[in-house]
Order: C-alpha cells, then sequence, then structure tokens
C-alpha cells in the first residue's frame, strides 16, 4: 500500500489517549458558575482574546483537548481549563477566540498567561510550512485538516505528573485522575478550584493518598519520582532548561518515566519540537502508513528525526488528530 492510501479506520483498543468523548457536566449558568463542585466565585463576562493566535474551529478542539493536556473540560459550548494557578474558560465564536475568567481576576494577565501557555511566541504556520507535507501526503492530509494546532507550553512539572498518570490509561481516565488528586491535595485557584499539587506536596502526602485517586501501581512511581525530587531541590528546573538529549537522560533516571513519557514531558512542558513521543497510536501510524511493519522502536524513532526533521514533534500532533479522526489509516 502506498503512502496515504486510505483505509476504513477503526479505534484502537488499549491506546493511552483516546478519542473517546470526555463527557460535558452541566453548570447553573455558564457565565456566572464554575463547574467544580465547590467552587464558589463565578466566572465574568465573555472577552475576546485579542492576540489570540490564528485558529480552525477543529484546530482549537484539538489543541486544548487532543492529548496533550488533560486539566479540560467541555462544557456546553465552551471549555474550562486550569494550569498553574490559572482557571479559565475558553471558546471559539464567530472564528475568534473568547475567554472568561473569575470575576476579580484581572484580564490583562490572563492574556499574558494564555500567551505563555500557547506558545505564541513560536509561529507555528512556519513550523508546519518546514515540515515535509510536500512528498508526504498522510502528513499533508493531516495539517490540511487540522491547520492551526499548536503545541502548548504547559508547566513542566504538571506535564510530568500528568503523562505519569497517563500509562494505559485514556483521555477521560487521565483526566480524572488529575482532577481527583488536585482535589484531594493541590492548593485552591481563583474560581475556588484546585491546582495539581506541587511535587513537594506529593511527597508529604504520601503513597496511600495517591492510590485513593485510583492511580493503581502508578502511585509508587510518582510517590518514588516526588521523594527523588524533594531530595534534590532544583533537579526539575535544571532538567528544564538542559539540552534535549540531556534533559531526556535526566528524565529516564525518574521511577516509572520510559522513552515516552520522556519525549511527552519535553515536548507538551518545554515546547522540545525535536522530541517525538511514539504511543500505540502513533507506533501504529508509523507502522501502517509508513509500511514500516517490523521496526523496532530505535528505528521508528531514527526514521521520525530524519523524515520529519527537527519539528518532528509537531508532526506526530498532526498525525495523532489525524488518525483520531479517521483521516489516516492507523
Amino acid at each position: 500500500m502506498k503512502i496515504g492510501q486510505k483505509k476504513t479506520v477503526s479505534p484502537l483498543p488499549g491506546a493511552s489517549r483516546s478519542k473517546t468523548p470526555t463527557g460535558s457536566y452541566s453548570v447553573k449558568n455558564k457565565v456566572t458558575s464554575g463547574a467544580s463542585r465547590d467552587m464558589s466565585t463565578p466566572f465574568g463576562a465573555w472577552q475576546v482574546w485579542e492576540e489570540a493566535p490564528t485558529f480552525s474551529a477543529t484546530s482549537f478542539t484539538e489543541t486544548i483537548d487532543g492529548g496533550q493536556a488533560f486539566r479540560w473540560q467541555k462544557v456546553e459550548d465552551f471549555y474550562e481549563g486550569r494550569w498553574g494557578k490559572n482557571a479559565i474558560r475558553l471558546r471559539f465564536e464567530n472564528e475568534q477566540i473568547e475567554f472568561a475568567i473569575p470575576l476579580g481576576s484581572d484580564p490583562k494577565v490572563t492574556q499574558q498567561n494564555l500567551a505563555s501557555y500557547f506558545a505564541c511566541d513560536v509561529d507555528f504556520a512556519q513550523v508546519a510550512d518546514a515540515l515535509p507535507w510536500r512528498n508526504d501526503p498522510v502528513l499533508n492530509t493531516a495539517i490540511q485538516h487540522f491547520s492551526g494546532l499548536r503545541i502548548l507550553r504547559q508547566p513542566f512539572a504538571e506535564t510530568l505528573f500528568c503523562f505519569l498518570c497517563s500509562s494505559t490509561k485514556q483521555i477521560p481516565q487521565i483526566k480524572a485522575i488529575c482532577e481527583a488528586v488536585a482535589l484531594d491535595m493541590g492548593e485552591t485557584v481563583a474560581d475556588g478550584s484546585h491546582a495539581l499539587p506541587t511535587w513537594a506536596a506529593i511527597a508529604e502526602a504520601g503513597e496511600t493518598r495517591l492510590r485513593d485517586a485510583k492511580l493503581g501501581y502508578r502511585a509508587r512511581y510518582i510517590y518514588q519520582t516526588a521523594r527523588f525530587l524533594a531530595e534534590r531541590p532544583g533537579w526539575l528546573e535544571c532538567t528544564e532548561a538542559a539540552p534535549t538529549e540531556e534533559a531526556r537522560t535526566r528524565l529516564l533516571e525518574l521511577p516509572g518515566v520510559g522513552r515516552k513519557i520522556a519525549d511527552c514531558t519535553l515536548l507538551f512542558g518545554a515546547g522540545r519540537l525535536e522530541a517525538f513521543p511514539i504511543d500505540t497510536w502513533v507506533e501504529k501510524i508509523l507502522t501502517h502508513s509508513y509500511q514500516l511493519e517490523g521496526w523496532k522502536l530505535t528505528q521508528l524513532q531514527d526514521f521520525a528525526r530524519i523524515h520529519f526533521g527537527s519539528a518532528s514533534g509537531y508532526a506526530q500532533q498532526y498525525l495523532f488528530a489525524a488518525a483520531r479522526a479517521g483521516l489516516i489509516r492507523s
């Protein structure tokens, strides 16, 4: 079969990231009520994000709810999300992005935080144009459908935690785990909901409380990682700042961190576009759409680096999105 030839696509069983809808939940008023059960501060009116990057409806949804981040929930016609101490609502309305924030929050600061989170200093249109889509019909299909897709720049420590929670789990399950841990251990943020806990807070809380959040065997790895980091102040910050190969090697020292989790952390938490995570989805895309049957994981990584170039991780997210949508063979 030639590259790009379409075939009926079925969902992949056991994939760690999923197209399964996360489900919505009700709120009394989409302007004035928070989503979490114990929220006490209402959200204000919708405002236009004047400096927002260009999205299509599909690329907006895929960017915030396509397996990069796990603290966004669809509520009626908008998404509500959290990162760090930020709580915000976003919606794609009339070809522009609108946001709403808890009453008393500063819109100017919010837009600055949004710009950082969405990596607005990166020209992703230029990065996409440099990918080999001209002679790769599989990638071209993905880029055409999800034009405007971005790689988020999430807090590095949070990204590591979320992907440690992700092993063998699908997106709705990962979201539920993150929410349970946040409610139990995280600090309250502006709308009355909770941030994810710091690694120091996790180390202090202990493994049992992690198991209570349905983390299963992952609780041991996460607690061991928290203890590792507690004993090495500044280690995670040094890792984030290190060159990619060194940063990956350092992350692989952590309990429960393999190549995929390390690369996800680097791509989605440090903006290392050259990091190419290979999970079940991506492995099947490379195997079937690029005729790489029988290739070992290290060979697939070499192929990705050579074929897709210095922004291979960005290409991976396009391919992942297209496979979930049934546009390319996986």
